[in-house]
């Protein structure tokens, strides 16, 4: 494993701080911005990001995967997730720390070696959670930074998206 437990909880942290200070430039007439018909809205964006982070790094935990048992929870969660407002993305994104920590408090660094077998072939369970989660929570989070750069906040730059704060490049 490249990253200790520490430090892929940390990495992860860092995910959640810097989503937050992008939802934080996120205007209410925003929220139904979307690139084109067939993509998600700003606040359908958000909304799936409290759901899949949880679900991945819940689902590289269990040791097996069950793609039934997965697709039954991501359909129940993703109903909750639509009804989620704005300011209820923010605290359940928010809330995702606590989370990460529980989750990988019990796990050693034998069981981040762990091979799983999730989407295809098999891998450490840490690289799992990089490949699922931290991976793809940087992806998710540049797609938000474009859309609010789209949406009208052209003054948002490299130190907002990479450092979570507001400055010249």
């Amino acid at each position: 494993m490249v990253l200790t437990k520490d430090e892929l909880l940390s990495a992860l942290r860092s995910e959640v701080r810097l989503l937050l200070h992008l939802i934080s430039k996120v205007e209410p007439a925003m929220l139904d911005y979307r690139p084109s018909a067939r993509q998600r809205s700003l606040l359908e964006l958000l909304q799936y990001m409290t759901i899949m982070p949880p679900i991945h790094l819940r689902g590289v935990m269990t040791g097996h995967f069950d793609r039934a048992v997965w697709g039954k929870t991501w359909n129940a969660e993703e109903s909750i997730a639509k009804t989620l407002s704005l300011e209820e993305v923010k605290e359940s994104i928010g809330n995702q720390n606590v989370l990460f920590a529980e989750v990988l408090a019990p796990c050693t660094d034998a069981q981040l070696r762990e091979e799983i077998q999730m989407f295809g072939p098999k891998a450490s369970r840490g690289s799992m959670i990089v490949a699922l989660v931290l991976s793809h929570y940087a992806a998710y989070r540049m797609q938000v930074f474009l859309y609010l750069k789209a949406a009208g906040r052209e003054e948002l730059n490299t130190m907002n998206l990479w450092a979570g704060m507001d400055g010249p490049m």
